[in-house]
């Protein structure tokens, strides 16, 4: 990944986008392998909060019983109010 390429971790991304509490939350998500990942049409199963997410990918969770489907518009700078978190993504499928 280039230094000009912009990335940010999938936990700290899941929790500005407000799909989880905490980081750690996130993390245990991922971690549990319930996050997938579709970047440069190539698919993934998440298995490190480390890992990174770039404008355009994919991700597929299943969270509480439901399976989400977005794609990823922005990093975002913060953890914001619902409507900044709201422009974070896209929604797919839910």
């Amino acid at each position: 990944m280039s230094p000009t390429e912009a990335a940010c971790r999938i936990d700290v991304w899941l929790w500005r986008a407000r799909f989880v509490k905490t980081r750690g939350l996130a993390a245990d998500l991922v971690e549990r392998g319930a996050v997938r990942l579709t970047h440069q049409g190539r698919e993934a199963r998440l298995d490190k909060p480390s890992r990174c997410v770039h404008p355009g990918d994919l991700l597929t969770f299943a969270q509480n019983g439901r399976v989400t489907t977005l794609r990823v518009e922005a990093l975002g700078e913060r953890r914001g109010p619902a409507g900044e978190a709201r422009a974070l993504y896209a929604l797919i499928s839910e």
